[in-house]
C-alpha cells in the first residue's frame, strides 16, 4: 500500500475516533485479502465517500475483503445477510416495549449510520422490494434515515455501505439501475493458482507441497467446468477444499478427505460422478 493512501487512513481514522459503545465491533479479522490492487481500489472509493458493490463468483473473497476493510479503516462493522424475510424492520428497526414505552430498536442500519459504521449488505441481489426501497433512501445523497414516528437519523461522515453479490444463486436477482447506481462497482478478480497457493498455504501451514498443488490444481479444474456449465457450483467450494486439506495434513487419504470436503457436496448423481473423476485424476 502506498503512502499517500496510508497517510488518508492515518488521517480517516484521526478524524473519526469510534464510539465507545461500539469498540466490540472492530475486530481483527481472522483472515486477510489476498490481492494488494483491489483492495487499494477499495480503499480510493471509500475515502472519497462512495459505496461499494462487491460482485463476482464464488470464492473471490468479497466478505473477506469486506472485513477487512472495515478493520483497516477502523469501523466497527454491521452486517446484514439478505433473505426472504429481511424487511424494512430488519435494516432500519422495530418497536420494543421499555420502561412503559415504545421505542425504536435500532437494526444494523440504523446503528451504522448513527455510529459511523461499515455496514455489510450482504447477498443483495437477494433483497425483497421492502428492503431496497429502504436502500434507496439511505443510500441518497441527502444521507438520512426517516424513521416514522420516531425520529429522523443522520448519516454519521464515516458510514460506508458495502455490498456483496454472487451470480446465477438460486433466489438471487438483477438489481435495478438505481440501486446500482448508489454504488461504486468493483468486479472480484478470479483466483488464479499463485493466489490460491497462498491463500491454501496460510490457512494450512504444515500442508505438504504436493497437497497444496493438487487442492489448487483441482479448485482450478472444477472452476473453470463451472464457468463452461458443465456443473454447478456446488463443488467449487474454498472452504471445503481447505477443510479436505486440513484433514489431509491429520493423516486422511487425499481421495477420503477430497470426497468429504468437496465431492460429496454435489447431490446430483451425475454431477457427482463427474467431480469424482475430475478429482480422480489429481488425488487418484
Amino acid at each position: 500500500m502506498n503512502q499517500s493512501i496510508q497517510q488518508a487512513l492515518t488521517s480517516f481514522r484521526d478524524a473519526y475516533p469510534v464510539d465507545a459503545a461500539t469498540l466490540s465491533r472492530v475486530t481483527k479479522p481472522m483472515t486477510e485479502y489476498i490481492g494488494e490492487e483491489t483492495m487499494e481500489q477499495a480503499i480510493r472509493a471509500l475515502l472519497q465517500g462512495e459505496n461499494l458493490l462487491l460482485c463476482g463468483g464464488k470464492a473471490t473473497g468479497k466478505n473477506i475483503l469486506a472485513d477487512n476493510l472495515a478493520w483497516i479503516f477502523g469501523r466497527p462493522v454491521y452486517t446484514v445477510s439478505f433473505h426472504v424475510n429481511t424487511d424494512s424492520g430488519t435494516l432500519i428497526g422495530t418497536d420494543t416495549f421499555t420502561n412503559g414505552e415504545v421505542r425504536l430498536r435500532r437494526g444494523p442500519v440504523a446503528q451504522a449510520a448513527a455510529y459511523g459504521g461499515f455496514c455489510v449488505l450482504d447477498e443483495i441481489n437477494m433483497a425483497k422490494n421492502d428492503a431496497v426501497a429502504v436502500l434507496h433512501a439511505v443510500l441518497d445523497y441527502r444521507r438520512l434515515i426517516d424513521v416514522p414516528g420516531y425520529e429522523v437519523i443522520p448519516m454519521h461522515p464515516a458510514t460506508r455501505f458495502i455490498a456483496t453479490m454472487n451470480y446465477g444463486y438460486a433466489g438471487t436477482r438483477e438489481l435495478n439501475e438505481a440501486l446500482v447506481s448508489r454504488f461504486t462497482v468493483l468486479r472480484m478478480p478470479m483466483l488464479d493458482a499463485e493466489r490460491l497457493a497462498l491463500l491454501l498455504r496460510r490457512d494450512v501451514p504444515n500442508a505438504t507441497a504436493d497437497h497444496v498443488n493438487g487442492c489448487v490444481g483441482l479448485f482450478l479444474d472444477l472452476n473453470e467446468k463451472a464457468i463452461n456449465g458443465e456443473i454447478s457450483t456446488n463443488a467449487v467450494d474454498l472452504r471445503g477444499t481447505i477443510a479436505a486439506l486440513r484433514l489431509m495434513t491429520d493423516g486422511m487419504r487425499p481421495a477420503d478427505a477430497i470426497a468429504l470436503g468437496v465431492t460429496n457436496k454435489c447431490f446430483d448423481e451425475f454431477e457427482y460422478r463427474l467431480v469424482q473423476d475430475v478429482a480422480m485424476t489429481r488425488f487418484g
